[in-house]
């Protein structure tokens, strides 16, 4: 591998990496804080790569469809809490399962109902075109570069969100202890709706950005999901950093695998999750 090479591998990596830290952090939030094993996850990504190809259709532009998307996606995280979820925090995780592996079959249905089972692509916006030349030798695409600083830009927000305002102060109180922090005053309810909200207008926004990137197709989200639960897994159970730092190595180690090692490249992930386990079973950050 030549040095250009493996400058482009290195930045589809952390693009790759870093779009996992935008479907992985919601995850990560709604488990640690509400404690919900969510299977649908992935489906969400799925509603935000139709509903970027829906919306482009009518705007005319991915970026004004997600200025118009985002608020859809908090408010139908906000109506899925209140309608559902609120009602399984304190009963059997295998509830909650079997809950959110319904609601996956209820969104292929609707996404099929709706928009079909056709296999649809997505224009990358017109300002977005082209590619910025990084050496003599090295050019790389501009979308794929707005979508690494959009995830950043999230990322930033996220921690700032959480260490530095008085929601992240209750987000953190109830994680840490949801009794107790009720018992202070804390709504749960309410910081419940929230934090579902915001993790499901991630993985949304997710598959919004991700749809000029590859097709959307249908049960695109059935992979997503796995990775997710991946650097859910290596990066610790709650913990958002460690959501980043194992979102960035899953996306590194795929990314170089495919290149480097592709007989290997469907299991290098797993056994780096594997490895981490091993050395550190509560994950490479705690909660």
């Amino acid at each position: 591998m030549g040095l250009t090479e493996f400058l482009i591998q290195l930045l589809n990596g952390l693009q790759y990496g870093l779009l996992l830290f935008m479907l992985a952090a919601g995850l990560t939030l709604i488990f640690g804080i509400m404690g919900v094993v969510n299977l649908a996850h992935g489906n969400f990504y799925m509603l935000g790569a139709y509903l970027a190809w829906w919306l482009v259709q009518s705007l005319g532009n991915l970026l004004w469809a997600i200025v118009v998307g985002a608020p859809l996606a908090l408010a139908l995280g906000w109506l899925l809490e209140w309608a559902l979820l609120r009602h399984f925090y304190r009963r059997d995780h295998l509830d909650q399962v079997l809950l959110t592996f319904g609601l996956i079959y209820l969104f292929e249905e609707l996404r099929s109902i709706l928009w079909g089972d056709d296999v649809h692509a997505v224009a990358v916006p017109p300002v977005l075109q082209g590619s910025v030349a990084l050496t003599d030798t090295l050019s790389y695409p501009v979308y794929r570069l707005f979508v690494m600083g959009l995830c950043v830009l999230l990322a930033l927000a996220l921690y700032l969100l959480i260490t530095r305002t008085k929601l992240g102060m209750m987000i953190r109180a109830g994680a840490f202890d949801a009794t107790m922090a009720e018992a202070l005053g804390i709504p749960m309810r309410r910081l419940h709706g929230t934090v579902f909200a915001l993790g499901v207008a991630l993985a949304v926004l997710a598959g919004m950005v991700a749809a000029p990137l590859a097709s959307v197709y249908p049960n695109m989200g059935a992979p997503v999901l796995i990775m997710c639960f991946v650097v859910v897994v290596i990066g610790g159970i709650g913990s958002v950093r460690g959501a980043f730092v194992a979102a960035l190595l899953v996306g590194l180690v795929d990314t170089f695998g495919k290149v480097l090692l592709p007989q290997l490249a469907s299991v290098l992930v797993y056994m780096l999750m594997a490895a981490v386990l091993l050395w550190r079973p509560e994950g490479l950050l705690r909660q």
